[in-house]
Parts: C-alpha cells; sequence; structure tokens
C-alpha cells in the first residue's frame, strides 16, 4: 500500500517569482473527492506539465486554476492576489481542451483575431499577430476559410491559435496535441514553451504521456487519484522519483516489479541474488522491498556481466515500426520489454531476459522510495 501526503509540498521551488499559487486547494463532488488538498506553487514564465493516466484529476486541477470551479477548501493566488472565487471572465487566461471549440461562423482569421478584438487592440497589430501565430500553427493557408471546411487536425490548431495569440498571464492546455499528426506534435512541443518562455506566462500543460513531458521539459506535477505526489523539474522527478506511484505515472509502459529482500550484503530477487556495489543499495537496512525498473531497461541480452537474468513466457509482441513491445509472463507477475528495432518471435515459448542492477529502484511496505536506481548518481542535471 501506498502512503503520501495528499498536500504534497514541492522540495524545490522554480528560481524565477511566483505567480500562481495553489494554498491547500481541494475539490469535492457529492461526497466524493476528486482533488486531494494540494499545494502548488507555478513561477511567470515556466512551463508545467500535469502528467497523469485518466481520472487522476488533470482536468479538475486546471478547472481551479481557470476559475470555472469552486475549490472545496483553500485558496488560489494570482500575483499575490486572492482570486479564489473569481469569474474566469475577469482573469488573465487562455484554455484549450482536447475536444476544442472554434465559431464555424467566422474564417479562421477571425476566430484568430477575436479575442484580440475583444480587446480592441488595432488593426494593423491584430494582423500581425494573427499571421504569426497561424504561421507557427500551418494554418497561414486557411486563414480565409470556415473552421468546417478544415478537418480535424486543423481545426484543433484553430482553436490552439485563438488562444496561444491573447498572450495570457496563464495558459492551460488539456491534451491538446492529442488529435495532430506526428509531426506537427514534434514541432510544437518544441515550439509552444519557447513562445511563453519570453512572455512571463505560467505555461500549464495537461497529458497521460511520460514521452511528452520529458520533450516539453520545465517541470512536472505527477497526478494519482485525485492527489499530486510529486512536483519538480521533469527530469528530476522521472529519474529520481519519490515513491512508487511516482515512478509507474512516469514511466510508459509502466513499470515491472518483483520482489526482492535484503539480508545482510545479499539482495534476493526470486530467482537471482546479488551482492550490491554502489553504496545506494548496500546501505538499504534488512527487509523486504518492491522492486521497479523500466520497460526499456528490460532487455535480451545482458548489459554488463552484473545483470540479473529473468526466465519468462512470451504471452505476445507488439511491433510498432521502430520498437517492439514483449509481453512477457514472468511467475505471477506481467512485464512489458521495450526493445528497439523489429523482433519477430513467437509467442508461447521461454524467453531469458536481463536488467542491470543499476536500474533498479526499491520501495519500502509505505511504496516510499528506499533507495533509487543507482545509475541516477552519474546523471549531474538531476
Amino acid at each position: 500500500m501506498l502512503v503520501f501526503a495528499p498536500n504534497y509540498k514541492p522540495t524545490k521551488r522554480p528560481e524565477h517569482a511566483v505567480s500562481l499559487q495553489l494554498e491547500n486547494v481541494s475539490l469535492t463532488v457529492n461526497g466524493q473527492p476528486h482533488i486531494h488538498p494540494s499545494h502548488l506553487n507555478l513561477a511567470a514564465g515556466s512551463m508545467n506539465v500535469l502528467l497523469g493516466p485518466t481520472l487522476s484529476g488533470k482536468t479538475s486541477l486546471m478547472r481551479l486554476m481557470a476559475g470555472l470551479d469552486m475549490p472545496s477548501t483553500g485558496k488560489i493566488l494570482w500575483r499575490g492576489d486572492d482570486v479564489t472565487g473569481v469569474k474566469v471572465q475577469k482573469r488573465d487566461i487562455a484554455m484549450v481542451y482536447q475536444q476544442f471549440i472554434n465559431y464555424p461562423s467566422m474564417t479562421v482569421f477571425e476566430n484568430i483575431a477575436s479575442p484580440l478584438r475583444l480587446r480592441k487592440k488595432p488593426e494593423s497589430e491584430i494582423i500581425t499577430a494573427v499571421k504569426k501565430t497561424a504561421d507557427l500553427l500551418k494554418l497561414g493557408a486557411f486563414l480565409q476559410k470556415k473552421p468546417l471546411e478544415l478537418s480535424g487536425g486543423q481545426q484543433q490548431r484553430c482553436a490552439l491559435a485563438r488562444a496561444l495569440v491573447k498572450q495570457s498571464g496563464l495558459v492551460l492546455l488539456d491534451e491538446p496535441l492529442a488529435n495532430l499528426d506526428y509531426k506537427l506534435r514534434e514541432e510544437l512541443r518544441t515550439e509552444i514553451p519557447k513562445m511563453f518562455a519570453d512572455s512571463g506566462a505560467v505555461f500549464v500543460y495537461a497529458t497521460t504521456e511520460p514521452e511528452e513531458a520529458l520533450l516539453l521539459g520545465g517541470n512536472t506535477v505527477t497526478l494519482w487519484q485525485g492527489a499530486i505526489t510529486q512536483f519538480d523539474t521533469s527530469t528530476r522527478v522521472y529519474h529520481r522519483p519519490k515513491n512508487l506511484v511516482t515512478a509507474n505515472v512516469f514511466s510508459s509502459p509502466p513499470m515491472n516489479f518483483l520482489d526482492a529482500e535484503k539480508e545482510g550484503l545479499l539482495i534476493s530477487l526470486g530467482e537471482n541474488s546479488y551482492n550490491p556495489l554502489d553504496p545506494g543499495h548496500i546501505k538499504l537496512t534488512a527487509g523486504v522491498y518492491r522492486v521497479g525498473f523500466r520497460p526499456n531497461h528490460l532487455m535480451l541480452e545482458p548489459k554488463n556481466s552484473e545483470s540479473l537474468r529473468f526466465s519468462t513466457i512470451l504471452k505476445s509482441t507488439e511491433i510498432t515500426g521502430s520498437e517492439t513491445f514483449l509481453h512477457l509472463q514472468h511467475q505471477q507477475q506481467h512485464w512489458v520489454s521495450l526493445l528497439h528495432g523489429i523482433h519477430h518471435l513467437t509467442p508461447g515459448v521461454s524467453i531469458d531476459v536481463f536488467v542491470d542492477p543499476a536500474h533498479l529502484y526499491f520501495f519500502d511496505a509505505m511504496g516510499q522510495t528506499a533507495a533509487l536506481a543507482t545509475y541516477t548518481q552519474s546523471l549531474k542535471s538531476v
């Protein structure tokens, strides 16, 4: 069982001035907690990713930030002012959902320009801003078309452009790139953070994909069943999870697990035992642990002489072009191995797989991290 403080506070604050603060904010609907009491400080000019599976609380947390919902407890501060209960229309925000909304009677140009016209911006400024944003989102050729004349991905880009052109202080994007093709998603993941880094806006981006969180950079908030489990720079949360849930949320596919026991200098993991060489594992107290390792660290060949071997049964194979997923049965556990390249293997056969002990994370009986994977000690950036 995992136990963590639902009012988790970040251990490392961003360097810039805090613009958005959530202080003991919670949300209960019909007696059911949607967001547990949470503290969060987001800095001006920062990219912040909300990472978690479906129904983990990402959209609920965004709606509280936007002012669309009233928190059950706590308060929300914007640039030092208490805006709890202030209507969304009176806040300096832009928001885009995966289920986008456009004005069907307006051209793409007017859709994008609409927030600037509401602010009564000069026409020359509107034209410049719309064209710049449209070019970024590959919409320059469609400015005189109506949204219903566009493909689904183009309509999503139109809604995204309307949010970006506002240059709001708080930008909330709820899985906004999910409907776009791979190439455009890759381009926008690079360009969008750049647009707001100079503006000083607080950028909040929700996703279910750990890879997307790493590609976007900045900070990551991991969410699980309505609770914030960790908040720090994205690379630090990925490499140094504070608990089992965070480690699993920030792994795609999810981590593989098995039970381990340490007695003296010996660590036993099922049919394997090893004497740890690294202080991180040597210093573990005697007892039983849950050990986790990511699918990309489970290989068909040993990485080195210290690699541990496990006997598994191949249940199925998924080939995705440049990668192969092996679904394996190890005793009572279902494991996944993520391999580079194409591997044609027959389901039902017995396969030996290997993992380097340097990639093992140890979690105690409460689900807290007892020892990080020892490879993280060589990562100076985290």
